[in-house]
């Protein structure tokens, strides 16, 4: 077999390939026997059809044809393999000769991953959010803590900012009321905000039994970014009670025997989890400095693909337990349609993009994976989804996926390793040094749109067309 490739732009090349007709010979023998168990001749057993009978019956080129179809996966991949290629998807494959007992020559066209060159990263600098936790933070921690434990009283008045109210809503559109537009025994907080705009006003001066209509735009549901007119009655009005902040307050919510060690604990909450904001900030602001500095060529199939998944994902799955569709989400959003798809491809652009760069970075600086990398890494992945690691590892294995899971924990080490060459100063100033973070694989690797957190999509639309193994589409 000889193959040559030409390159078609920095994403696509073209493989042409000749091969010799003996190298044919297994997948030949092959076809006949395939043929041999799917037909029956008179006079002949079946499987014991002789070859010279079956293109006498049946056609030599039916045996050609079956023959070139097993082999030509074979001989691609031999091809992308003597090329040194790294594809993305399937190819578009044209047979350009097929001469019998002589050579058959075809022409593959693919996307690849383009050659990156990655730039001295050492010099870039971000500024980040400054870690400070003011006495006002803490007491608005604490208050939320003490609204966790409030006591509630049914009061025979008119209900009044603050209170709670149990009320059963109605919500039509039009005149219509909705399927799902009824609601009933709903505990609100009067003064939350958590439902509809102008639901307080509404309640405010209702005793138990009142009733008033008001209109507002639905949030969520079969209605979502609708006005409508929404009719609420209350059923029952509770007084809140707030425990006192003292001493026996911070023992019934916390460990702690003073308020002042519940204050400080509060404190330390806060700044740990600022902390880590910054560090988060601290990433994505760097990932977008190296993005500025390498240029970085997109195949457009890919591209296409992605955005096309990110949409069906988004109307499919996202938005159906939402209980909306595409068209109640963009008028939530206030967007258009064309705004909508500018952004999608935007994101998928980055996603694409970083992935790109950082697995240049780590195979360049052959940031290999450890087993015990990897494994940290799954049991993370099975908490956010909800699984044991067992079942995660399961899914995993059976969805031919545990390269995806290496790519987004060597990724989330190349960008780690960005990150500690990069100068962070903080918005006072000052020097700011990250601590390693054992999440940082994982920020790195499920990234797209803001920053990392978009990657893993891009990801597994590039590693499911990465395999050489899979069989091309004749066109």
């Amino acid at each position: 077999m000889k193959s040559a490739v030409e390159t078609l732009n920095p994403t696509r090349v073209r493989l042409t390939v000749e091969v010799p007709f003996d190298e044919l010979k297994p997948s030949l023998d092959a076809a006949y026997r395939k043929i041999n168990q799917q037909v029956q001749v008179p006079g002949f057993r079946k499987g014991k059809i002789p070859a010279r009978v079956i293109d006498q019956r049946f056609g030599r080129g039916a045996v050609l044809e079956e023959a070139v179809n097993d082999a030509l996966p074979k001989f691609y991949t031999e091809a992308v393999n003597e090329g040194e290629l790294t594809p993305l998807g399937q190819p578009d494959v044209d047979i350009t000769e097929l001469k019998d007992n002589e050579t058959l020559t075809f022409t593959a066209e693919v996307d690849i991953r383009p050659e990156l060159e990655i730039p001295d990263f050492s010099g870039i600098e971000v500024t980040v959010d400054a870690v400070e936790v003011a006495d006002e933070d803490v007491d608005k921690a604490v208050e939320q803590l003490r609204e966790r434990f409030a006591t509630t009283t049914v009061v025979e008045r008119e209900a009044a900012d603050g209170d709670v109210v149990k009320i059963d809503l109605e919500a039509r559109v039009d005149g219509e009321l909705l399927d799902d537009g009824v609601a009933q025994g709903v505990n609100y907080t009067i003064g939350s905000g958590q439902m509809l705009d102008g639901l307080d006003e509404a309640v405010i001066g209702l005793a138990a039994g009142g009733t008033a209509t008001f209109t507002s735009e639905l949030r969520g549901g079969s209605g979502a970014g609708s006005e409508a007119e929404v009719t609420v009655t209350v059923e029952s009005v509770s007084s809140r009670e707030l425990p006192e902040l003292d001493d026996e307050f911070a023992q019934l919510a916390s460990e702690f025997d003073t308020l002042q060690e519940l204050r400080e604990d509060s404190s330390r909450r806060l700044a740990d989890e600022r902390r880590y904001q910054q560090a988060t900030e601290a990433q994505e602001k760097v990932l977008d400095a190296l993005l500025e500095l390498v240029e970085v060529p997109l195949p457009e199939k890919l591209l296409a693909e992605e955005i096309k998944t990110r949409k069906h994902n988004l109307e499919h799955h996202q938005l159906p337990q939402l209980g909306m569709d595409l068209d109640a989400y963009l008028k939530l959003q206030e967007k258009t349609a064309e705004e909508f798809d500018d952004e999608l491809k935007e994101q998928a652009e980055k996603g694409i993009r970083t992935q790109f760069v950082l697995d240049a970075i780590a195979r360049r600086d052959e940031l290999n994976v450890s087993q015990e990398e990897l494994t940290e890494h799954l049991v993370r992945r099975a908490q956010s989804s909800g699984m044991s690691p067992d079942q995660f590892a399961k899914a995993v294995v059976e969805g031919n996926q545990v390269s995806m899971l290496v790519g987004e924990v060597s990724r989330g080490k190349a960008l780690a390793s960005v990150v500690e060459a990069a100068t962070v100063r903080d918005s006072n100033g000052e020097l700011v040094e990250l601590d390693d973070d054992e999440n940082a694989d994982e920020n790195a690797a499920e990234g797209s749109a803001d920053a990392v957190a978009e990657a893993v999509e891009a990801n597994e639309a590039a590693a499911a067309g990465e395999s050489t193994e899979a069989k091309p589409n004749e066109s």
